[in-house]
């Protein structure tokens, strides 16, 4: 489930990137929160690799 928000975020951002340009303040927004996801992503794969280990 995570990873499919963090795939429409993502093309979300691309979308704004394309529209508005890299720095305007909805991309850096929807960056930031691309950012939030992926480090939730990157906490629970090393969860996950503690509980295997």
């Amino acid at each position: 489930m995570l990873k499919l928000v963090i795939e429409i975020k993502r093309r979300k951002m691309i979308f704004l990137a394309n529209r508005y340009g890299y720095t305007a303040k909805e991309t850096v927004k929807c960056s930031q929160e691309l950012d939030q996801l992926l480090n939730i992503h990157q906490k629970a794969l090393e969860r996950r690799l503690k509980l295997v280990n």
